[in-house]
């Protein structure tokens, strides 16, 4: 059971919404964001993609100004397969899905909690610091 399964059973079975794809998905990209999260947080994404030749697309999420846009392929080759592998059965959706839509979500998602430009010293906090910032921007 995730971070977001465990909110949403705190709020009673009344208030359980439906754990829907695009929900899962956020899920797994904050997972990986996190300090606490499987790839080392975003220091660790960013050393992945760095090692698949694709540093400059990360580092223009993280920076200010335009994002350079990725594609399911480029993010399938710096996660690795095991990783998309795992994150679409968590979500339901195929490897292919799972890749496209991540490539849509992320560079806003790294965006957005980069404003500064730059990451953060201690980096992005756990899951729980990621999720109460994304719960507490919907109250």
């Amino acid at each position: 059971m995730g971070i977001l399964d465990k909110a949403f059973e705190m709020l009673g079975d009344n208030h359980l919404p439906m754990m829907d794809s695009r929900t899962r998905l956020l899920q797994a990209a904050l997972a990986l964001l996190a300090n606490n999260g499987q790839v080392g947080g975003l220091h660790g994404l960013v050393e992945r993609f760095s090692e698949a030749g694709l540093g400059n697309v990360i580092h223009s999420w993280i920076a200010s100004g335009q994002n350079v846009p990725i594609t399911g392929e480029q993010l399938h080759q710096a996660l690795g397969e095991g990783q998309l592998q795992q994150i679409a059965e968590e979500t339901g959706l195929t490897e292919n899905e799972t890749a496209n839509r991540l490539s849509e979500m992320l560079p806003d998602l790294v965006d957005r909690l980069t404003p500064a430009g730059h990451i953060p010293q201690g980096g992005l906090g756990n899951m729980s610091a990621l999720l109460d910032y994304f719960l507490g921007r919907f109250q």
